[in-house]
């Protein structure tokens, strides 16, 4: 299951991201989308688990959870439409 995860703090990396979930299962991958040119945190990542009763469960949990004073928004990722 693949999870998109918005309003994070732009102090949050990627493996506080993968901590936030690995408590509802196994996390197979976690990544904070971060600006090109600077580097910086956008706010936004993707969450993977390969178990979706354990990705439900942790997107319950925690969507609309404050983390470092932001309530997390967490639902499921929609696929990526290529343009071309």
């Amino acid at each position: 299951m693949n999870m998109y995860v918005s309003n994070l703090s732009f102090h949050t990396d990627s493996d506080a991201l993968k901590d936030l979930f690995v408590p509802f299962g196994n996390v197979t991958s976690a990544k904070v989308i971060t600006d090109r040119e600077s580097g910086q945190s956008r706010g936004f990542g993707f969450v993977e688990m390969d178990v979706a009763d354990e990705g439900q469960a942790a997107m319950k949990s925690l969507n609309n959870k404050e983390i470092e004073g932001r309530a997390l928004s967490v639902s499921i990722a929609k696929e990526k439409v290529f343009r071309g």
